[in-house]
């Protein structure tokens, strides 16, 4: 079986955040030419997708209602992404599929993510949600919405929140037998809602956000895909990226993957949590990971662009 998790980038549907929902689809029908492809090749797919640009919308919205409106956790505003975000992807791709001529199901999971309730980042949360805002307006928000802020690269104050590590994907057998019977799924998008299980077994929700990267690593390894393919706004990794040195790579080895994260050529807010992920889905079984623009996924799969990533 032809198994694949692929992990559209956050600016698959949004890339700044300001386009109009007509626009949104737009970018959805665009970016899933790449995954008709490959669903013509024959292959079973899950689909995760990022949601940075409409979460931080969805903050916005609960700043400017706060008074009229109860104000959402952000598990549930992960999940109503999730929700809508797949919802777009879902019809999109019915409607490509149907004009085509191929008979597949297409279902969106929201799926709930297990993390560890005691992850150093719930105690120290660095990662940056939402817009930017002036000091003295990042300090009325955090007095009233019991935020935690702090300054971005001096281009100013944001919301930080927890980013747990991601272990285990809890709808993961039902993901894995639609799969399997050819129904492609679309799970994990913004990297699923951060869940821990109570002393009794029990779920509860985490104010966090999970990396989708690590999420898709994590879905790929528990449903059994031979393949994990990120589909980006590059068209390969590189090392000394924007010098004047700079080097294509093409394939590499896990162990040349830690060697360079190492080294600093994979900053953390950028391809870092690709190659981390890349390595961790490998070590545990998968068994390539590519890295490809939005528009060469057959291309990337067949060996012919983007970077591929292996077991040494």
């Amino acid at each position: 079986m032809k198994k694949a998790v692929i992990a559209l980038g956050g600016n698959a549907i949004s890339s700044t955040g300001q386009e109009d929902i007509h626009e949104q689809f737009a970018n959805t029908r665009k970016s899933l030419e790449g995954v008709v492809e490959l669903i013509q090749e024959g292959y079973n797919l899950a689909i995760s997708h990022g949601n940075g640009p409409q979460v931080g919308n969805a903050l916005l919205r609960v700043e400017r209602t706060s008074k009229d409106i109860p104000v959402l956790p952000l598990g549930v505003i992960v999940a109503d992404t999730e929700g809508g975000m797949g919802y777009m992807i879902e019809q999109s791709l019915q409607n490509k599929l149907h004009l085509l001529g191929i008979k597949r199901d297409t279902v969106t999971i929201v799926t709930q993510v297990i993390v560890d309730p005691n992850d150093p980042s719930i105690i120290n949360p660095t990662k940056f949600i939402g817009p930017f805002y002036k000091k003295k307006q990042a300090e009325l928000l955090a007095q009233m919405f019991n935020w935690i802020i702090k300054e971005d690269s001096r281009r100013g104050y944001r919301r930080v929140v927890p980013s747990p590590i991601p272990k285990r994907i809890v709808n993961r057998r039902v993901i894995q037998q639609l799969v399997d019977d050819g129904v492609i799924v679309i799970a994990a998008g913004g990297g699923g809602i951060p869940v821990y299980t109570e002393m009794d077994g029990t779920l509860e929700g985490v104010d966090a956000v999970i990396d989708k990267d690590r999420a898709s690593a994590v879905l790929a390894h528990d449903i059994n895909a031979r393949t994990l393919l990120f589909l980006t706004n590059v068209e390969n990794v590189y090392i000394n990226y924007n010098e004047p040195h700079q080097q294509k790579l093409e394939q590499i080895t896990t162990r040349e993957a830690k060697k360079y994260l190492d080294e600093g050529h994979f900053p953390p807010g950028n391809m870092g949590p690709k190659i981390e992920a890349a390595i961790n889905f490998l070590e545990k079984g998968g068994q390539e990971v590519i890295i490809a623009s939005l528009d060469k996924a057959k291309q990337a799969i067949l060996g012919n662009a983007g970077t591929k990533i292996v077991n040494d």
